[in-house]
């Protein structure tokens, strides 16, 4: 649940009046300087959101614009206007740089539904000749469009406001692909390794402004952009459970050819060719992103259990050295992408997650998660025979097993026992009020009420039930 945050009005109703006067007429210059007033008030006592913001200093060019009475230089409008489209774009922009590498404002701006035109302009009031005046009021009156549709129906009624539609997500494959194909290419001949330095890590800052774009576009598909981006950790998680959707596929982490899937005798590790070609790259992930080995180790848990359910529906081949690469690669994560503290949180998490989902005298075939379970819990002696009751297989089912007399005087006997319970506590109750000291005088109460006692009929009873 995520924290309270302050807002400037005091209902929903006063935002509402502000739009109102803001959006009803065009030509109500009134009622523009009494939204100008109203924000001006509230920005005086708390800060605005940003889209707040943006609206008093565009309603303030575009009031300095119309007003016949005080006409104005034509420089000085342009500088007003473009100020204040320069501080909408900025201000949205600047808060979703998420990660360790900049990314072009257009693409951000992309991202958020913003329109491509208003991102040149700005670039172009910025570095450039300032625009002309035509186009700077046309870049107003579209950005207080934006506004209303982007913020002010989305907080005025979220329930029917339409959510927002982000750009699709660029394919990670042909980044991975290139990745691979560089690093096969140093692993052949180790000389070049100097030669493809720049590109390996060009493509590292790729995958790092790939992580960027699904964290930017799971904060637009939950309808929170820069005025309100929310818990940060979350989206950063699901956009990179995203990217391990993309390195568990076949021919990434697990190789594509099944001879390539040779696995070391002494070790549940992944084959090590793999290893030396991946290692770079998920260590770099880790390094920016802390928790990547928990989502990397989880996501191949949930897909080893979804493998295992499917086995008990329905028999059909399963390509098993994919799923045993895949748990040898959670093995790797958690014993080579450590952290200071969460080492060990991490693998409990784990064992719990393949007990709860595997359960007891599950099936056999789901070799990959039941080795990996094992591997997991090896070294620790009360893990080990914990799990192995657990895991013990079902040899008798009820369906299966024979009746006689002597279930039927066991089940007598347990009647019995629930049957005597009433009595006995009774017999407790009573035991107590013998021994119970006497009580000390009643409290002084307020009028109209009183202390019941047994006495009166009094008793207590759970809430919601009503003896007789």
């Amino acid at each position: 649940m995520g924290l309270p945050r302050k807002v400037p009005w005091t209902s929903i109703a006063e935002l509402d009046q502000l739009c109102s006067w803001i959006y009803t007429d065009e030509h109500d210059e009134d009622a523009k300087i009494r939204a100008i007033n109203r924000l001006s008030a509230w920005k005086a006592i708390t800060p605005l959101p940003h889209s707040l913001e943006s609206i008093l200093a565009l309603l303030s060019a575009l009031v300095q614009d119309a007003a016949p009475s005080q006409p104005s230089s034509h420089l000085s409008l342009r500088h007003s206007y473009a100020a204040a489209i320069i501080r909408l774009v900025n201000g949205l922009v600047d808060p979703l740089q998420l990660g360790a590498y900049a990314r072009s404002i257009a693409s951000i701006a992309n991202q958020l539904g913003l329109p491509p035109w208003l991102v040149e302009l700005r670039h172009a009031a910025t570095h450039e000749d300032l625009p002309s005046l035509e186009l700077l009021r046309q870049a107003a009156r579209e950005s207080m469009t934006w506004l209303l549709h982007n913020y002010f129906i989305p907080t005025l009624n979220p329930s029917i406001a339409a959510p927002q539609q982000a750009a699709p997500l660029r394919p990670l494959a042909p980044i991975l692909k290139q990745y691979k194909f560089l690093q096969k290419v140093i692993a052949r001949d180790v000389s070049v390794r100097l030669q493809y330095k720049q590109e390996v890590k060009g493509i590292l800052r790729g995958v790092e402004r790939w992580i960027a774009e699904a964290t930017i576009a799971a904060n637009v598909a939950a309808g929170e952009l820069a005025w309100d981006i929310g818990d940060e950790s979350v989206k950063e998680r699901w956009a990179l459970e995203k990217l391990c959707d993309s390195l568990m596929e076949k021919g990434v982490l697990v190789p594509l050819s099944k001879k390539k899937r040779v696995f070391p005798a002494d070790s549940f590790s992944p084959p090590k060719f793999s290893v030396d070609l991946w290692s770079p790259l998920l260590a770099d992930i880790h390094a920016l992103h802390p928790d990547f080995p928990s989502v990397l180790s989880n996501a191949i848990v949930s897909c080893l259990l979804a493998e295992a359910s499917q086995l008990e529906v329905v028999s059909i081949a399963v390509d098993t050295t994919y799923d045993s690469c895949l748990a040898r690669w959670a093995m790797w994560t958690v014993c080579s992408l450590k952290t200071a503290d969460s080492d060990a949180d991490l693998k409990k998490d784990l064992v719990i997650s393949l007990i709860t989902g595997l359960g007891p005298g599950s099936s056999s075939e789901a070799v990959a998660a039941t080795t990996l379970l094992q591997a997991l819990c090896a070294g620790d002696p009360e893990i080990e025979a914990a799990i192995s009751v657990l895991r013990r297989p079902q040899t008798e089912t009820l369906s299966r097993r024979e009746w006689n007399s002597d279930d039927i005087s066991v089940m007598d006997q347990r009647l019995a026992t629930l049957l005597a319970v009433p009595d006995s506590t009774k017999q407790v109750e009573l035991a107590k009020q013998e021994v119970r000291p006497a009580l000390a005088p009643a409290p002084a109460l307020g009028p109209g009420w009183r202390l019941l006692d047994p006495e009166s009929g009094w008793k207590p009873s759970p809430i919601g039930v009503y003896p007789s």
